[in-house]
């Protein structure tokens, strides 16, 4: 490990100044006035892949698709590297190829009055690189982009690499799909590698191993033709907004469980060595309730906070409204009522199979007087990897070097659709070696990087290459 610490300590400020040069280009994706900003750093990477030693990148125009909306996307970065490994040399006479992801656009910086710097400046405090994008995602792909380089440049890279980084992550990958689905064979690996996640702690190396789809619907409840004088008519007509709550207070049962008929059948249980890993992981539910002001945690019966909020699906109300919300008072029996709902899925259920379902079953707890409609919002898959697997395997190594413990596999409750994409459309999985810490602040004011967890990352996604060439 000396050796590639020595790599990084005679070229740190090199590796400084790149990433500072990615970070002084505002690429907001979210907003039109960052347009040619979006380019301009597509471009840098480019130049960037190719010093670190790619013996080809190009910028690529998104392909039109159904799901960019008609709009001009932002452009992809495509690089390559091929091994010139003798063909024999390789396990099987195979070079394995990984692909790696990553994403050049970031989130506003507003408010700027709550930056202690300036965000498109990096700054240095604390053994932490504060700027935008310091950590999401300029931070955790400058640490595959220099992993790779000591790789090639030091002779060891046994792997053929590709890199695809896109400028739309953060306003939901318009593009990408319609971008996979044109380019599949360019594409083509054994392994796609992210970092793009985070470890449970600087202390508890973890990799993320599973992420929850989703499915979204918008509920609208119909009553009288107007909004009536409740006491005229209070008691004589169905409430609306009292028929929706009705309604959601039968989706969910009294151990936790969602009713929707056939929700389940899909549902994967948690392996044995997966619960146990979970248990490992550093928690308080005490601590946990404190931080967020609540007397008692609820949910799913049989299974733990953590375990419900990352491998257990789950459904809430995201929002409800409807009748008279102003100053004071008014008597009024509303004549529609509204709610915004969704489900966190697991991986194999199918989100547009979920949602037809929920679409069905709200119509059988709609009450006499009332008419209900439910339009579907948007949805993603689910994704699990699993922990059996070479490339898992050789992750684990890469952490286990880097910071000295064996990482857990920890799935994460959030949704990351183009993970479950990758995997539908280019028929590989994915390996989510993510180096963020919760203290990284990523989308909010001050974020910022960890300085000696992003030199361990390097030396993780090193140490990645050199096992996965083998222990295919």
């Amino acid at each position: 490990m000396m050796e590639i610490k020595n790599y990084i300590d005679a070229h740190r400020e090199r590796f400084m100044e790149e990433w500072a040069s990615l970070i002084r280009i505002p690429s907001v994706s979210c907003q039109a006035e960052h347009k040619a900003d979006m380019t301009r750093c597509a471009e840098r990477w480019k130049e960037l892949l190719l010093s670190a030693g790619c013996q080809k990148a190009e910028i690529l125009e998104p392909t039109p698709g159904p799901s960019s909306r008609g709009e001009t996307g932002n452009p992809f970065v495509y690089a390559e590297y091929k091994c010139p490994l003798p063909s024999g040399e390789g396990q099987g006479g195979v070079v394995p190829t990984v692909l790696v992801y990553a994403h050049y656009d970031v989130m506003p910086v507003e408010p700027l009055e709550a930056w202690l710097s300036n965000p498109w400046e990096p700054s240095i405090r604390d053994g932490r690189l504060y700027a935008r994008g310091a950590d999401d995602d300029k931070g955790q792909a400058m640490i595959q982009a220099k992993a790779f380089e000591y790789m090639v440049r030091t002779g060891q890279m046994k792997c053929n690499v590709k890199f695809i980084f896109e400028g739309e992550e953060e306003i939901g990958s318009p593009s990408l799909e319609a971008f996979l689905e044109a380019h599949k064979e360019l594409l083509k690996a054994d392994i796609i590698l992210v970092s793009d996640t985070s470890m449970i702690g600087k202390e508890t190396p973890s990799i993320t191993t599973g992420l929850r789809g989703l499915a979204y619907w918008q509920i609208e409840v119909d009553g009288p033709n107007r909004d009536l004088h409740s006491g005229h008519f209070g008691g004589a007509v169905k409430n609306p907004i009292n028929a929706l709550c009705e309604m959601l207070a039968q989706v969910v049962d009294k151990d936790g469980r969602i009713t929707i008929p056939h929700f389940y059948d899909d549902v994967l249980p948690i392996p044995a060595e997966e619960r146990a890993m979970i248990a490992r992981i550093p928690f308080s539910q005490e601590a946990y309730n404190k931080a967020i002001d609540i007397d008692e945690a609820v949910g799913e019966q049989g299974y733990s906070t953590l375990e419900r909020n990352s491998c257990r699906p789950s459904f809430d109300v995201c929002g409800i409204w409807g009748g008279y919300t102003g100053e004071g008072s008014k008597t009024v029996l509303p004549s529609k009522a509204f709610a915004k709902v969704s489900c966190r899925l697991v991986a194999n259920q199918d989100h547009e199979k979920i949602s037809q379902a929920f679409v069905d079953y709200i119509q059988t707890l709609a009450p006499k007087g009332v008419r209900v409609h439910v339009t579907p919002m948007h949805g993603g898959q689910g994704y699990v990897c699993p922990i059996d697997i070479s490339a898992y395997k050789a992750a684990e190594h890469g952490f286990e070097v880097a910071f000295g413990q064996r990482p857990l596999a920890a799935r994460r409750g959030g949704s990351i659709p183009i993970i479950a994409a990758f995997e539908r459309i280019l028929g590989c999985k994915t390996i989510l070696m993510g180096f963020g810490l919760e203290q990284n602040a990523i989308h909010s004011p001050n974020e910022s990087m960890d300085l000696e967890v992003w030199e361990k990352g390097i030396i993780a996604v090193s140490e990645f290459y050199k096992a996965f060439s083998v222990e295919r």
